[in-house]
């Protein structure tokens, strides 16, 4: 039997980047599938929790249970939410101010977004707290965007179209949910376009203070 000669034998480092090439990107997965799943919650908060719990408890791509997050797949907990959506359309139909539900609606949506992202992470990893901070950042950084589109938009909108709206901000933060589960990479383009939208709204709101400072 031939030994193996230096050259032949597998250095140390290769055998480290075996080990633990499949972790990091299982990590990086789980990341960006739980940043995707906090950008859908900061767009709209419920249906997003509603469709992460659901693909939970069905343990399609993603799966809360044995985890401290194992509630956001619970019957009550997917009940409650329903009953959540119901609430704020209801709302919506009797004229509350959007301003005032768009506050609410967005502080509820970091705070979901959060646990989202920690509940993906604790799926399969022990440290799951990162999660908490990175869900809360990525849902703030879409909630920030879509009302900066939302209210530019708005105004230029007829009666008709400006009562679509809301369903059209629905079904993205659905649609963006749903991929994030089942192709967490897409997470990614998301964020990108999250910080194009809000940077040209800075951009925007800072040529027209300019201006105003000119004319006076």
């Amino acid at each position: 039997m031939r030994l193996a000669s230096p050259e032949d034998r597998p250095s140390l480092s290769s055998i480290v980047i075996a080990l633990t090439l499949p972790d990091a990107v299982r990590l990086l997965i789980d990341i960006l599938q739980g940043a995707g799943l906090a950008g859908a919650a900061g767009i709209r908060p419920f249906l997003p929790a509603l469709v992460a719990g659901a693909l939970a408890s069905a343990d399609l791509g993603i799966d809360f249970g044995g985890t401290p997050f194992a509630f956001l797949e619970s019957p009550g907990w997917l009940l409650a939410v329903v009953v959540a959506v119901i609430l704020v359309a209801a709302a919506q139909r009797r004229g509350v101010p959007e301003a005032r539900l768009e506050s609410a609606l967005a502080g509820i949506g970091i705070g979901l977004g959060a646990l989202l992202c920690a509940g993906a992470l604790a799926d399969r990893h022990d440290v799951w707290w990162p999660g908490l901070l990175a869900g809360g950042l990525s849902a703030a950084l879409a909630g920030a965007a879509v009302r900066s589109v939302i209210s530019r938009t708005r105004a230029r909108l007829d009666a008709e179209a400006r009562a679509a709206l809301p369903l059209y901000v629905e079904g993205s933060a659905t649609v963006l949910a749903l991929l994030a589960v089942v192709a967490a990479p897409i997470t990614v383009a998301a964020l990108a376009f999250f910080a194009f939208l809000l940077r040209g709204a800075r951009r925007r709101a800072g040529e027209k203070y300019a201006g105003l400072r000119i004319l006076r």
